[in-house]
């Protein structure tokens, strides 16, 4: 750990306060004297006396938990991750139940890409002490965040089992189990939200019930109660809007396409979508159609093969994904939002740096990989990636894209009847922006598909669904990667986070193909699309 300063009575480097004079103030006072004064050091940035202060602290009062806890947040802060550790460990190991340290400890590990090690440290805690729902559904919130969903379902269905009866932890729990495959456990959460707890409506609590299920019966349950809901008086927007997208899709299930288009309709309408501009979307395509090439990286020898599964929403990026991740060389790492964030730092830097490029690469990958060395390849299914397939050529020029297309007129319709709960789809509820979206990916895309140089692979969805063993053969066999049968469910148990989360666990079907035609009576705007 860091030389303790106290012990030469010296300023610390870098800081302001003369350090001789805090300790003499300090002297023969409490522990929570000296915290505050820690404290009162880290609101004015000055690190260095902070750390010399709690350090100083610790000498006297070894067995303070909060001393120890807020000496490593300064460590952390200072970017001494390992002093950071070795404090928050000695406390648990003291204090195996001290909440604030194991969220923490877990946040820590994440920042430094060790996922594995932050879900243990959350384990450690909820799996032995009982806690109350708003901390299991913090904690659960952040392994989701973090890809670790599994556990995550986990800890909110011990905390459920140990008797929290929280509507919002139940309607966090039956997110994730339908995200899981585990589709009665998850109705069974939302009916619990819904009948506890009226604001679970307006967090899509209707909606998602009607997502994890397959419809087939006139008379089914479902049917009157999002019915009965739509009449309950003071709806807000959002909870209308999820019970009308709800019903629109038992229509659509039972056939009842007259019907399930007037739902979506009325559901779209009431979406706001002020936030979505047509004309800056397509001044952003054109940036990017005219932006200079950027120098591509030279990868490390070995280095993992990342594959971006990229194409309008609802195109089949998602089936494409889970059926590469079928493959025991594959991880299907899920709908990823780490490259935006890389691209705005990128573009801030002007020209970038190969330095930058390199550690941005580093950054990315060590997320991605997730201390599974041994893996190869690995899928980042984020379909808006084709607004950065620019960034991916220039940060990993071994990365396959492999771009998914679909009938413009089943996209549109596919994306029109979804509620998407990310800001990022506010074009979803108008068929011109759609129509603007598809344009645009079909730009980028055929300009990425002209360079000689890039590895773009197009799938079209309608040949997957009629033969996709086939369609998976060929990308396998253009990735490099070993043959494999795509019709044997993964064997980790893993999350599908996107609007395909029922259809991407049943068998490939094709009923899809053709779709708009049963709307095309009762949704016009369907025709004004060319139908590719």
């Amino acid at each position: 750990m860091t030389t303790p300063l106290h012990a030469t009575g010296a300023t610390p480097p870098g800081s302001t306060a003369p350090f001789d004079s805090i300790l003499r103030t300090l002297s023969g006072s409490p522990a929570e004297t000296w915290l505050e004064a820690g404290r009162a050091l880290v609101l004015k940035q000055d690190l260095d006396a902070a750390a010399a202060v709690l350090h100083a602290a610790l000498a006297h009062f070894p067995d303070e938990a909060e001393l120890r806890l807020a000496l490593a947040g300064v460590y952390w802060q200072r970017k001494e991750y390992g002093d950071a550790q070795v404090l928050l460990d000695e406390l648990l190991a003291r204090q195996p139940n001290h909440v604030a340290a194991v969220f923490t400890l877990a946040r820590l590990h994440a920042e430094r890409d060790a996922l594995p090690a932050a879900e243990a440290a959350f384990r450690a805690l909820f799996e032995r002490f009982a806690q109350p729902a708003d901390l299991a559904l913090r904690a659960a919130k952040m392994l989701a965040d973090w890809g670790r969903k599994p556990a995550a379902a986990e800890i909110c269905e011990a905390a459920i089992a140990a008797g929290a009866d929280d509507a919002m932890l139940h309607l966090y729990a039956a997110a994730l189990q339908g995200q899981l495959g585990e589709f009665e456990r998850s109705r069974r959460h939302y009916l619990f939200a819904l009948d506890h707890d009226p604001r679970t409506l307006e967090f899509g609590a209707a909606y998602g019930l009607a997502s994890i299920s397959r419809y087939d019966d006139p008379g089914h349950a479902d049917l009157a109660r999002f019915a009965a809901l739509l009449q309950r008086p003071g709806l807000d927007a959002r909870s209308r809007a999820s019970l009308l997208f709800a019903l629109g899709k038992v229509h659509d299930d039972l056939g009842r396409f007259e019907q399930a288009a007037a739902y979506f309709r009325e559901a779209n309408a009431r979406v706001d979508r002020e936030n979505w501009s047509r004309k800056n979307w397509r001044r952003v395509v054109d940036a990017r159609l005219s932006a200079k090439p950027l120098p591509a990286r030279t990868p490390a020898t070995g280095e993992c093969v990342p594959i971006f599964v990229v194409g309008a929403p609802r195109s089949g990026t998602t089936l494409v994904a889970e059926l590469l991740g079928r493959s025991p060389q594959v991880r299907n790492r899920g709908e990823l939002d780490w490259l935006p964030h890389y691209a705005e730092r990128v573009a801030r830097a002007g020209r970038p740096t190969p330095q930058l490029l390199d550690e941005v690469a580093a950054a990315y990958l060590a997320k991605l990989r997730q201390e599974e060395s041994g893996v190869r390849w690995f899928v980042d299914k984020q379909p808006l990636n084709f607004l950065h397939v620019d960034l991916i050529r220039a940060l990993f020029p071994q990365a396959a894209i492999v771009h998914c297309r679909r009938g413009s007129r089943d996209t549109a319709l596919s994306i029109w009847t979804q509620h998407f709960g990310s800001t990022e789809y506010r074009f979803a509820y108008d068929f011109d922006d759609i129509a603007a979206v598809l344009q645009g990916c079909a730009r980028l895309m055929a300009r990425a598909a002209r360079d000689p140089g890039a590895r773009v692979l197009e799938v079209r969805y309608e040949d997957l669904a009629r033969e996709p063993q086939a369609v998976v053969d060929g990308l396998a066999a253009a990735l490099g990667v070993p043959a494999f049968d795509c019709s044997e469910p993964e064997a980790r148990r893993h999350a599908i986070g996107t609007a395909s989360v029922w259809q991407a666990r049943q068998p490939v079907y094709t009923r899809a193909i053709g779709r708009w035609r049963a709307y095309a009576p009762f949704v016009p705007e369907l025709l004004k699309l060319a139908d590719d």
